[in-house]
Parts: C-alpha cells; structure tokens; sequence
C-alpha cells in the first residue's frame, strides 16, 4: 500500500511495461469522450427528449453492460487481453460517438445506448492488461494514476465551452463527438502498439484453444463458487456496486439539476467536470495519498463514503434562484464539487483496487467479469429510477445516492474483510 513518503510524480515516471501503457495513454480520454459525455444528458433534452427517456437509456445502457459484463470474461480468455482491449474498444467508442453525433431522435440513442454496453468487455481486459503484470503493492497507486489521467481532462474543458457558446448546443456536441471518434481511435491504434500480451492472458488464451463459449460459461459455477468464498470479494462487490449506482445518476441527472433546476448556462456546463477534475489531481497529489497509508485501506474509505455523502447532501440543498444562477448558487456547487472531486475520486480508486486485490490471480478475468456483471445488475435499475424521481423533482435523484452511499457506509463498518487476508480466503474457498 502507499505510503505519505510514495510520490504519484515517481509512481508516474518508473512506471513500465503494460502500467505505463495504459496510464499514459489514458489522458487522451480527456480529448475525447470527457468533452462530450457531460453534455449527453442536456443534449438528450434538446433534441427532445424527456427525463424519463433519458433515466430509461440509462437502465437500458446497464442491462447491456450486463449481458457483456458476463461474456467480457470469456472474449478476454479467448482472444488475450490486448487483443479484447483494441477491438471492443473501436465497438464500445468509436462506433456510439459516430451515432450520437448524428442522432436525431429516441432510437439512434437507444441504438448507441446497446452499443456503448459492450465497454464491459473492454473495461474487463484492459483492468487485466494493466494490473496483471504488475507488483501486488503496486495496484492502489495504478488506479489512482488513471484517476488522475482521466482528469487531466479538465484542462481541455474550455474548448467545449467556446464550442457551445460559438455554435449553440446542438452544433458544438456533434462536433465534439466525431472529435471523439477520431481521438479515441489513435488511443486505441497507441495503446495496442505500446502494450504485450500479460503472462497470465498468453496462459488462459491457450487454455481456452478449441474450448467452446457454452463449456467457459458452465464453468462459471465454479468461479460463482469461488467468489462467493471470499467475504472480501462480495464486500468489495457491494462497494463497487453502490459506487456504480451513485456514479450512474450523477453522470446522468448533475448536468441536468445544475442546468434546469439552478438554472447554469449551457456554456457553463463544461467547467464544472473541469473544476472537479482538477480538484482531484490537486487532491490526489497532496492529501489523498496521506489517508492511503493504512494498510488494510478501511479508514480511506470510510472517508470516502462519508466525504461523498457530505457533497450530495449539499447539493440537494442548494437553493434555486428565481430566473439565472447567482453568486451564492456557484459558491455552493463550488463546495459540491469539492466534496465529489474528494469522496468520488477516493472511491472510484478503492472500489476498482479492491476488486482487484481480492480476487484470485488464476481467474482473474473471469472472477471481475461475473463480479461486474453483478454490479450492473445491481446498478442497472436506478438509472430509470433516477429519471422517474427527477421527472418528480430534480434534487431527489441525490436524495437516493445519498442514501445509497450511507448504505455504503453502514457496510464498510460492519462487514470489512482486509485486503491482507486475501491469500488466506482463497485458501479457504479452494478447500470449500
């Protein structure tokens, strides 16, 4: 685990391999879909959408994460982890961008929604490709570096924001989604170039030679098996689920309260992803790595839901001005910002490393597929239900992840399994 004395700056610089190959290529994410996807929601409403077609998307979008969650495991196998990571990725981006920058009406959305769902079988190989021939000690410190390479797409915000204010709303996210086909397919081309096949992915590629998909599915009962063995594993999947679920309605319903409810300027709309972001590199440099330090990783992340039920609680309660935002509405979602940059960021880190170290190194693949796919089952439903609720009252979408997050918290206290103790529990679940 990382210590107050491990620098992010060295982390970044010695890292080598497949790490280095995954992070750095990371921040071309913030030239890309990072200044498109915050405008989706409001660019949903302005072609004509409503609020409940919009939560209902959402949903949709998770069921099809599911059903490619649970085969991401398999493609993984089959076809290595650098392989999956290229071509899912052109399917999983390249191909929903080039939809919705054409999109005129509820089914291109829904089309692109189906489409954008097989990311699981890429987030799946490429979590693999990067941590899998990487140091054990090393993990918590990777996942914080893509955190703070995904935000390095705060610096590019501004662009966006001339866009909208120079050519409307409409205009400027279509623009800005071919930009992100374009930008996402020379990640993918650097990436593939950049990166090799890991130890374990060239071994269960070769396992998986002339085995049949329906064979690798009925082996998940003895990856069910082995999952439900672990108490750190299941624990580690209720957090990430939960973050999920939170993570799913502020993507979806934060632009859209900030902007019908407190009444922002689509213009505007950009710097607000761009000040959290940079909040949370500043975050992530400076005090984040000083609640990294316990080892068994329990207080961070008690910090973490507790700081990220702080800010959603907040944002509920900012007061609506009558007509545009005022000062006082901007100093508010100011501190929310703060708050999500730090609970949000810390989570995002501990839910992603938690998974991977409890999981058994041997089915790696396979093990974060069918957890993922219970994620998304678990989170699918609140993306219509957060649509539902908005459709009601625009704050009461954060009312629920409020909830969900003190849930979060209840769990961690009572039912905390250190990560140490992994080599033990599969021990144990291996002799069950």
């Amino acid at each position: 685990m990382p210590t107050t004395r491990d620098s992010m700056w060295r982390s970044l610089v010695q890292l080598r391999g497949n790490p280095r190959a995954c992070v750095w290529t990371e921040p071309l994410w913030g030239l890309s879909m990072a200044l498109a996807l915050p405008y989706l929601s409001v660019f949903m409403l302005a072609v004509g959408l409503h609020d409940q077609q919009i939560g209902l998307l959402a949903t949709i979008g998770m069921v099809s994460q599911v059903v490619f969650g649970l085969a991401g495991g398999i493609i993984t196998d089959k076809l290595g982890r650098r392989a999956t990571t290229a071509w899912f990725d052109v399917v999983a981006w390249v191909i929903p961008c080039l939809i919705w920058a054409f999109a005129q009406n509820f089914w291109a959305f829904l089309a692109a929604s189906l489409i954008n769902g097989t990311w699981q079988v890429t987030q799946n190989s490429w979590d693999a490709l990067m941590v899998e021939d990487a140091e054990r000690g090393q993990i918590t410190r990777i996942y914080g570096l893509v955190k703070v390479a995904a935000d390095c797409s705060a610096l590019f915000a501004p662009i966006a924001a001339i866009l909208v204010s120079r050519l409307g709303l409409d205009t400027a996210v279509r623009i800005l989604f071919v930009n992100a086909a374009v930008i996402m397919t020379a990640k993918i081309i650097w990436l593939y170039r950049w990166s090799s096949e890991t130890r374990q992915g060239a071994i269960r590629r070769e396992q998986t030679r002339g085995v049949s998909v329906w064979t690798l599915l009925a082996q998940y009962r003895q990856v069910a098996r082995l999952l439900r063995g672990s108490r750190g594993s299941l624990l580690s999947l209720a957090i990430m689920a939960v973050v999920a679920a939170v993570t799913l309605v502020n993507a979806t319903f934060w632009q859209v309260l900030a902007n019908q409810h407190l009444h922002v300027p689509d213009a505007v709309l950009p710097f607000f992803p761009m000040v959290r972001s940079l909040l949370s590199v500043l975050l992530f440099f400076t005090l984040i790595p000083r609640l990294m330090a316990s080892v068994d990783l329990k207080r961070p992340t008690l910090w973490g839901f507790g700081i990220y039920l702080a800010g959603q609680v907040l944002l509920v309660l900012v007061p609506a001005a009558d007509g545009s935002a005022t000062l006082g509405t901007y100093l508010f979602l100011a501190v929310c910002l703060l708050l999500d940059a730090f609970g949000g960021g810390m989570m995002f880190m501990l839910s992603e490393s938690l998974v991977a170290l409890h999981v058994d190194e041997a089915e790696r693949s396979r093990v974060m597929a069918l957890q993922r796919t219970a994620v998304m089952l678990a989170a699918a439903p609140f993306g219509w239900i957060g649509g539902w609720l908005s459709g009601i009252d625009r704050t009461y979408p954060f009312l629920l992840t409020a909830v969900l997050l003190a849930v979060g918290l209840v769990m961690t206290v009572l039912a905390w399994v250190p990560p140490h103790d992994v080599e033990q529990e599969l021990a144990h679940a291996d002799a069950a």
